[in-house]
């Protein structure tokens, strides 16, 4: 494909802002709202992936929280619809769970950008956390600064 993707390589991704969120915890928090508000975990946009086959191959939806790729949840589904005046929009379903990843910096956009599988960061193991809980943030910052991680 042209965008050096294959299949081999494993899941294509999304990528998307969390607007308004400024930490892990708080996206939690804001995702667990809309989940217990809607009975579904799902995020609006105006456009549908038009490779969502390759998305749906085990992709996630990874967090941008202040210009740093911070989580992910897993992308369960696409739904088309139509607003009152008839214009499309989509909403990318998924996984209830807000699962944090290591830090990977990413340029503000807007709506959605697929993420190549070698360009996602992992999830955040071992010496990112401490117990079930992600490092803190200003932890994780002292530490990249000094390079070691």
């Amino acid at each position: 494909m042209a965008d050096g993707y294959a299949a081999a390589a494993g899941p294509l991704h999304l990528v998307k802002l969390a607007v308004g969120a400024g930490s892990f915890e708080e996206l939690r928090r804001f995702r667990a709202e809309r989940l217990a508000e809607r009975g579904a975990s799902w995020v609006y946009t105006r456009n549908r992936p038009r490779r969502e086959a390759e998305v749906l191959a085990g992709g996630s939806l990874y967090w941008v929280i202040r210009g740093q790729i911070r989580a992910r949840q897993r992308v369960s589904g696409f739904l088309a619809k139509r607003n009152d005046s008839g214009r499309a929009y989509c909403l990318i379903e998924t996984e209830p769970e807000v699962v944090p990843t290591l830090w990977r910096p990413f340029r503000p956009f807007q709506g959605w950008r697929y993420l190549l599988p070698a360009d996602a960061p992992p999830d955040a193991t071992g010496g990112a956390s401490i117990g079930d809980e992600p490092a803190p943030e200003a932890m994780l910052r002292e530490l990249r600064e000094l390079g070691l991680i």
